[in-house]
């Protein structure tokens, strides 16, 4: 599965009621889902601040091979779900979420997108060990670029 196909899924999902996709094709496994917002609740009949809400929408991709010389076999490529700056810490003085060598789980936190001034977090989709951190702290990311190598577990 290409690039151009991944983005082609990624915009028929946000412009539709889909929450989630999961394809399997020629020993690639995708799935895309849509981040979550949680709405603002009034406070003292006030409207709250919007608060930054961790998004879950990492696309991890099970390699089979070693074709692309990121990831081994049956390892896990983390990459990033939008266009952005990759942080790997909550905050500047914050220790970062993962290190090399870390245990995993779904939904913990590996890293942070800043995209159009709202701070996304990008958590884990499997249970995995952080074999490589690919992106380099506060530098840019595109679309579809790895950031993370796990090993399954």
């Amino acid at each position: 599965m290409d690039l151009e196909t991944i983005k082609a899924l990624v915009q028929v999902i946000s412009q539709s009621d889909i929450e989630e996709l999961e394809l399997e094709t020629e020993g690639t496994h995708l799935r895309i889902r849509r981040a979550t917002v949680e709405r603002p609740v009034a406070v003292n009949g006030k409207a709250a601040a919007p608060a930054e809400v961790p998004a879950r929408a990492a696309v991890e991709i099970p390699r089979e091979s070693a074709e692309d010389g990121v990831a081994g076999p049956g390892e896990i490529v983390v990459s990033a779900p939008m266009v952005g700056t990759f942080y790997r810490a909550p905050a500047p003085d914050a220790p970062p979420y993962v290190e090399v060598g870390d245990a995993v789980e779904p939904g913990q936190p590996l890293c942070i997108i800043e995209a159009m001034k709202l701070m996304n977090e990008i958590e884990a989709e499997t249970r995995g060990r952080v074999r490589k951190i690919l992106a380099a702290n506060a530098q840019p990311v595109e679309y579809g670029q790895p950031l993370f190598i796990l090993e399954p577990l």
